[in-house]
């Protein structure tokens, strides 16, 4: 993976990928603009994209145990 920011598109394309979407589905259009209006959703993303940022810039190494903590308390794990 490389350092440079993600772009909603790739964001969008993820998301609608993991769903088994095509990116121009209802599903996907819909789900875009949802993000595009809900400031929750725009922070909770930010607030991802921060994280990651600083894991990178610090080069943060976490045991596994705490590693799985911040993805549950991001919500980003698949369980």
């Amino acid at each position: 993976m490389n350092n440079s920011k993600v772009t909603c598109k790739e964001v969008m394309h993820h998301i609608c990928e993991s769903l088994g979407e095509e990116l121009n589905s209802e599903r996907c259009a819909a789900i875009k603009e949802h993000l595009d209006k809900c400031s929750g959703c725009q922070n909770y993303f930010k607030t991802v994209e921060v994280t990651i940022d600083l894991y990178r810039k610090y080069n943060v190494e976490l045991s596994p145990d705490a590693h799985n903590k911040l993805l549950s308390l991001l919500d980003l794990n698949d369980e």
